[in-house]
Order: structure tokens, then C-alpha cells, then sequence
């Protein structure tokens, strides 16, 4: 056995590492296409689901409360308010404001139209005058 015959021919290796390098990378993209692919796919599922809804300045709204879901008890409502809107703005967010307190911003989609009538309560001062 001679010298040559015991070593690796390193031309054929080096080609087989870089196809098997072509490989990996074709594979790498075809499963980046198909995650791609999937994600858009989910989206549009998503976006039906979202429903468009527009709220008027001075419309009285519902609040989702996220947070009541896990124990809140058989009574306890998930949706406080009535609030009022008294800004809407371009990308969806609302302000409301609650009878007393500040203002605040919410997501839109938090929020549903309050069909029932619902009465502002306005402070009247009455002043008593005396005959001079």
C-alpha cells in the first residue's frame, strides 16, 4: 500500500460538502417559503375575524375588562360602563372617559355600542336671592 492510496481524495470531499452545503440551504428556504406561506394564511383567518367598528364622539360604549375572566364569579359583569367617547382616533384607538375619572385610551376592539339610554348627569346650582 502505497502513500497515495491511504489519503482521502480532498477534491471529491470538498465537492460533496458543498452540495451537501446546496442542500441544507435549499431546504432552509423551501421551509422559510412554506412558514411564510403559513403565516399569511393565519393572517387573513385573523383579519375576518376582527370586526370593523366605528364609534361616533359622544356614542356610549361598553368596556371588555380581559382581566375578569378567570375567577370573576357568577355575577360580576366583564363589561363595566357605560363610558363615553370622547375621541376617536386613526389606527383604532378610543378615548373614553367614565362618569367620574380621567380619561383614558383603549383599543377599539375592547369596546361595544351601548343601545340602552343612557342620561349625562349635569350638576344644577341653585341659588336662593333675598329681597333687599
Amino acid at each position: 500500500m502505497g502513500f497515495e492510496d491511504t489519503n482521502m481524495n480532498w477534491e471529491k470531499a470538498a465537492k460533496g460538502r458543498v452540495n451537501q452545503f446546496h442542500e441544507l440551504e435549499e431546504f432552509r428556504l423551501r421551509a422559510y417559503e412554506s412558514s411564510s406561506l403559513y403565516k399569511e394564511k393565519m393572517k387573513r383567518c385573523h383579519d375576518t375575524k376582527i370586526l370593523q367598528r366605528e364609534f361616533q364622539v359622544g356614542d356610549f360604549v361598553f368596556l371588555y375588562n380581559s382581566r375578569l375572566r378567570l375567577f370573576a364569579g357568577k355575577l360580576k359583569s366583564k363589561c363595566p360602563g357605560p363610558y363615553k367617547v370622547t375621541r376617536v382616533f386613526t389606527n383604532g384607538a378610543i378615548e373614553i372617559k367614565g362618569k367620574e375619572g380621567p380619561t383614558f385610551k383603549v383599543n377599539g376592539q375592547r369596546l361595544k355600542l351601548y343601545f340602552g339610554e343612557c342620561h349625562e348627569i349635569s350638576i344644577i346650582e341653585v341659588v336662593y336671592l333675598e329681597d333687599a
